[in-house]
C-alpha cells in the first residue's frame, strides 16, 4: 500500500498542474503598465458609470425620507460625486496607489438615517430649514467619525493588526464582501425584468462567450474590455424607447420609478454649472452620540475595506499589499471622509466594490484608468444637465452589472484559498463557520428589524443601539473579524499550522523592503516617500 501512494516529483506536479501565484495571470495592463490614452478613457468613463450607481441610490434614500426636493437630491449627488473624485485622487496618487475608486458606502446609511429621523429635527417646520440642519448635523458626525480612520491608518495602528492577517483569514472577509451584497443584486434587477434581464445577458454574452467565439483578437479585445459601455448603451435605448412609446404609463408607481428613464426628476433639477464647495449647508453641528454611532459605521467600514483593497492588489496584477501601504490607504481613505463631512456630501465614501469587480471584468488593473474615472466625477460633478443624465440609467440596469461585479469579487477571495491546506479540520472549521455565522448573525438582525421595525438591541439611546445593530447586520464585518479571531486563538495542532493558514506565502510580503516588487507597484510619486514613509 506504501509503495502504491509514493509518488514521483514528477507525478506529484501532474497532480498540482495549478502552482501557487502571488500575482494573478492573464491581467492585460496591470498596475504599472498602462493602457493606449485612448483606451485609458474610454475605460475611465465606464468606471465612472459604473460607482454611479450607490452615488444616485444613497441620497435619493436620503432625501426620501425628509421628503426634500429633487433639487436638493441632485445638490446632493453632485456633492457626493464631487468628493468621490478627490478622494479616488488622493487614494491613487498617496494613498495605497492601488486602482481602487472611492466611491459612497453603504456602510454609513443606517446611522444617517438614524440622524435624518432624530427627534430634535421634527419641530422643524420649515421643510427647507429642516433639510439644512439634518445635513449640518450629518457634517458633523462625519467629521468626527473620520478621525477614527485618519488615526488609526496614519499611526500604523492598523499595520500591525494586518500583519497577523493570513489567507485564511481573508477568505471569508473578502469573499462576503462580494457575495454579501446579493440583495443589490437579482433583487433589484427583478423590479424591472425586461431591462434587468437583457443587461446581464447582453453583460455575460460580451465578456464571456464573444471572446471565445471570435478569431480576430482585436475585435474580441474590444467587445470584452469595453462590454458595460455596450451593454448599457443598448440597454438604456430600450428602455427609454419603451418610456416614450407608452408601456409604463398605466403601471403601478413602483414599476414606474424602476423601469422608466425619465422617474428620476435629476435633469430638470439639476443645474447646468456648480461646484461644490465646504459647508454649503451651514456650519456642521455636533452630538456626541450620533458621533459615536458614525465612529462604529467607520470601524464596519473600514474592515470592509481591508478586504476589498486585497481583492484589488489581486485583479491589479499586484503583489498582496503590504500592511504599512494598506495602513497608508486607511488613514487617506479617512481624511476623504473628512472632506465629505467638510463638503457635506451627506454619506462617508469608501472603497467601491462594485469597481473591484470591474477590473477582473476588463482584465485592465491599472491606476491611471481610475485617475481618469476621478477626472470624469469632477467633471460631471460640476456640469449639472449632463452629468445627470447618465445619473438617470435606471436602477436594474445597475443591478445586473453587479451580479457580475459582485461575483468576481467574492471569487477573488475564494482564490486566496490556494495558499491554505484544506485538508485540514482547523481549517475547515474557520472556513466554515466564520462564513455561515457571517450570513447567518446579519440575516437574524434584518429580520427582527423588518417585524418589529428596530434591532435587536434597543435601548431609549439611539446612538449605542446603532453602535451594536450596525456592526452586527454587515455580513463582511461579521465574517471577518470572526475568521481573525478564530485563526488567532484556536491552538495548533502541530508545527504545520503555519503553512495549513498560508502564513508563509505572505510572509515575504509583511514589510514593504521584503520584495523589490513593492516599489515599482506601492511606492509613493515625487519622492513622497520622505514625508509619508511605507516602513
Amino acid at each position: 500500500m506504501a509503495g502504491e501512494n509514493a509518488e514521483t516529483p514528477q507525478k506529484q506536479d501532474d497532480l498540482q498542474p495549478h502552482p501557487v501565484k502571488d500575482q494573478l495571470s492573464g491581467i492585460t495592463y496591470c498596475l504599472a503598465s498602462p493602457p493606449p490614452w485612448p483606451e485609458t478613457i474610454l475605460l475611465g468613463f465606464q468606471h465612472y458609470l459604473v460607482m454611479l450607481g450607490m452615488t444616485v441610490l444613497i441620497p435619493t434614500l436620503l432625501v426620501s425620507k425628509i421628503d426634500g426636493r429633487n433639487e436638493d437630491k441632485a445638490k446632493m449627488i453632485q456633492t457626493l460625486l464631487f468628493v468621490s473624485g478627490l478622494n479616488t485622487f488622493l487614494q491613487s496618487f498617496f494613498g495605497t496607489r492601488l486602482p481602487a475608486v472611492i466611491g459612497a458606502s453603504y456602510s454609513y446609511v443606517p446611522t444617517t438615517v438614524s440622524i435624518v429621523l432624530a427627534a430634535r429635527y421634527s419641530d422643524i417646520l420649515d421643510p427647507q430649514e429642516q433639510f439644512a440642519k439634518i445635513m449640518c448635523g450629518i457634517q458633523g458626525a462625519l467629521i468626527v467619525a473620520s478621525l477614527l480612520q485618519i488615526l488609526v491608518g496614519f499611526s500604523g495602528i492598523w499595520r500591525n493588526v494586518v500583519r497577523c492577517l493570513s489567507p485564511l483569514s481573508v477568505v471569508p472577509l473578502v469573499a462576503l464582501a462580494g457575495f454579501g451584497l446579493y440583495e443589490q443584486g437579482f433583487p433589484v434587477l427583478a423590479k424591472c425584468i425586461e431591462i434587468g434581464l437583457p443587461e446581464i445577458i447582453l453583460l455575460v454574452t460580451f465578456t464571456q462567450y464573444i471572446p471565445h467565439l471570435m478569431q480576430a483578437e482585436r475585435y474580441t479585445i474590444f467587445f470584452h474590455r469595453f462590454a458595460v459601455i455596450f451593454s448599457v448603451v443598448i440597454v438604456w435605448f430600450s428602455a427609454h424607447i419603451l418610456t416614450i412609446g407608452g408601456a409604463y404609463r398605466h403601471t403601478g408607481i413602483n414599476t414606474q420609478l424602476s423601469c422608466r428613464t425619465d422617474s428620476a426628476g435629476l435633469i430638470s433639477a439639476s443645474p447646468w454649472i456648480r461646484v461644490p464647495y465646504p459647508f454649503q449647508w451651514g456650519a456642521p453641528t455636533f452630538d456626541a452620540g450620533e458621533a459615536f454611532a458614525m465612529m462604529a459605521a467607520s470601524f464596519v467600514s473600514l474592515v470592509e475595506s481591508t478586504g476589498t483593497y486585497i481583492v484589488v492588489s489581486r485583479y491589479a496584477s499586484a503583489t498582496p499589499i503590504p500592511p504599512s501601504v494598506l495602513s497608508r490607504g486607511i488613514g487617506w481613505q479617512g481624511f476623504g471622509i473628512l472632506l465629505c463631512g467638510l463638503f457635506g456630501a451627506g454619506n462617508a465614501t469608501s472603497i467601491s466594490v462594485e469597481n473591484a469587480g470591474l477590473l477582473a471584468v476588463t482584465r485592465v488593473g491599472n491606476r491611471r484608468v481610475v485617475q481618469i474615472s476621478a477626472g470624469f466625477m469632477i467633471f460631471f460633478s460640476i456640469l449639472g444637465k449632463f452629468g445627470a443624465i447618465f445619473a438617470s440609467i435606471p436602477a436594474p440596469i445597475v443591478a445586473a452589472l453587479y451580479c457580475l461585479f459582485f461575483a468576481y469579487v467574492g471569487a477573488g477571495g475564494l482564490s486566496l484559498l490556494q495558499f491554505c491546506n484544506l485538508n485540514s479540520f482547523r481549517t475547515k472549521f474557520i472556513l466554515g463557520f466564520s462564513i455561515f455565522m457571517g450570513l447567518s448573525i446579519p440575516q437574524y438582525f434584518y429580520q427582527y428589524t423588518t417585524s418589529e421595525y428596530y434591532g435587536p438591541v434597543r435601548t431609549n439611546e439611539t446612538w449605542f443601539n446603532n453602535m451594536i445593530n450596525v456592526p452586527f447586520s454587515s455580513k463582511a464585518f461579521v465574517s471577518g473579524i470572526l475568521a481573525f479571531f478564530l485563526d488567532m486563538t484556536l491552538p495548533p495542532k502541530d508545527k504545520t499550522t503555519k503553512k495549513d493558514r498560508g502564513s508563509v506565502w505572505w510572509k515575504r510580503f509583511r514589510s514593504f523592503k521584503s520584495d523589490n516588487r513593492s516599489e515599482e507597484f506601492y511606492s509613493l510619486p515625487f519622492n513622497l516617500s520622505y514625508y509619508f514613509p511605507s516602513h
